[in-house]
């Protein structure tokens, strides 16, 4: 049964920081994304990442979050530092057996996604 399960979510004061983490099994996967959606808003890439460690940001998080993978414990992490009230969301995990050759921020991309972690910034 694959499963992926975020954890680490939580309130922070602007200029905070926070890690997420996200507990993947069941299967291996190509490629692991984050992805976050606020109120009234679309789901919105954060981060991706594949096996091979290529990666890719979306622009309003460049420079202060950093994805990486933990392969022994097949475990997803999201570094976000410099936090900003705009960054709360519901932030989701997801993952996909294939990756494409042009990594995009795509949900579509993903086939397997976890319940969401919710993190909150107050200013």
């Amino acid at each position: 049964q694959v499963q992926l399960v975020e954890s680490g979510g939580g309130s922070v004061q602007a200029g905070g920081s926070l890690r997420l983490s996200c507990a993947a099994s069941g299967t291996s996967f190509s490629m692991y994304g984050w992805f976050r959606q606020a109120p009234g808003k679309e789901r919105e890439g954060v981060a991706v990442i594949t096996s091979g460690g290529r990666t890719t940001y979306g622009d309003s998080v460049k420079g202060r979050f950093t994805i990486s993978k933990d392969n022994a414990k097949n475990t997803l992490y999201l570094q976000m530092n410099s936090l900003k009230p705009e960054d709360t969301a519901m932030y989701f995990c997801a993952a996909n057996s294939w990756s494409p050759v042009l990594l995009r921020l795509r949900p579509g991309d993903f086939g397997y996604w976890g319940q969401g972690t919710q993190v909150t910034v107050s200013s």
